[in-house]
């Protein structure tokens, strides 16, 4: 089972209904991606709640004269297929933002080349 599919499912998902939060199952790695699409300004604000056993993400949707501030957002690597690339080789459609997971943690692909890190692509976001 791939979570964080999951997560950008129930993001994409809550947007579409227009909900106000979206709580997803608390990890290191979802908060951090949380935290990323957070500071790119396509969600408002992240918090974590619950406790030991039950912790979760509170992730609060960010809209824009009604429509949400993400417009796509799409897993690449999978738990099936993992697709990792040297900085040198980053792809992505232009209006939209990679995002890397990379020895120094995630980021976007700009920072990622700049930085000259290489990693999992994990997802596109426009």
């Amino acid at each position: 089972m791939d979570t964080i599919a999951n997560m950008l499912t129930s993001i994409r998902n809550a947007q579409a209904v227009k909900k106000e939060t979206v709580k997803v199952p608390y990890s290191k790695f979802k908060s951090e991606l949380a935290e990323v699409l957070n500071g790119l300004g396509f969600i408002s604000a992240v918090g974590r709640g619950g406790k030991k056993e039950k912790k979760y993400l509170e992730i609060t949707l960010k809209y824009n004269d009604g429509q949400g501030a993400i417009s796509q957002l799409k897993r690449i690597s999978k738990p099936g297929q993992r697709l990792y690339s040297g900085f040198a080789d980053f792809r992505w459609p232009r209006g939209a933002i990679l995002i890397v997971s990379t020895p120094k943690g995630l980021m976007t692909g700009e920072q990622a080349k700049k930085n000259k890190l290489g990693g999992e692509l994990i997802c596109l976001i426009s």
